[in-house]
């Protein structure tokens, strides 16, 4: 009897209207820009890993919490990404994974959503807050969001003179 109730309640939680979703990894993306010398880097991360909870109809309700794999970094450039990986900038060895945790999300005076959270990189946690849409789309949500971050902040590449302090983070994140 106990086996058939946990079958119910996995069942019935995967069905739950309350707006639990799954990332699709494949239809989402992690996109990061930043100043070198002036010049304009793009780059990346994938495998986003996570639970969002999503409800447009009480978004005081939602919660975000997502992982992704500092080791997948990609700009483009193999020997770029074996450098930014050492222990002066990300030091993906002992820090593989960054997270977002979030305390708050709501409707804001311009109609966007807001959220604030715990972003933590190379093992540094700061509060951070950004808008955001949530737009139906195929069977599932699109979030579209980005924020900026100062990188020095979070202990990310030392005292570079050549690398702007700012580094930008757009997302796209597919759930379903």
């Amino acid at each position: 009897m106990f086996k058939w109730l946990s079958l119910l309640v996995v069942i019935l939680s995967y069905f739950d209207s309350n707006g639990q979703n799954r990332i699709d990894t494949g239809k989402s993306s992690i996109v990061f820009k930043i100043k070198n010398f002036g010049i304009p880097v793009n780059g990346s991360v994938s495998g986003l890993k996570g639970d969002i909870h999503f409800d447009k109809k009480d978004p005081g309700s939602s919660h975000f919490s997502v992982s992704v794999q500092m080791g997948t970094i990609n700009t483009g450039i193999g020997a770029r990404d074996k450098h930014i990986k050492k222990a002066e900038w990300l030091f993906v060895d002992k820090f593989s994974v960054s997270s977002f945790n979030s305390n708050k999300v709501w409707l804001n005076s311009d109609g966007q959503y807001q959220v604030t959270g715990i972003l933590t990189i190379k093992g540094t946690s700061k509060s951070i807050s950004f808008p955001f849409t949530a737009k139906d789309v195929n069977g599932g949500t699109k979030f579209l969001g980005s924020f900026t971050i100062n990188r020095r902040e979070f202990g990310v590449g030392g005292s570079s003179l050549s690398m702007s302090d700012n580094l930008s983070i757009i997302l796209s994140v597919f759930a379903d």
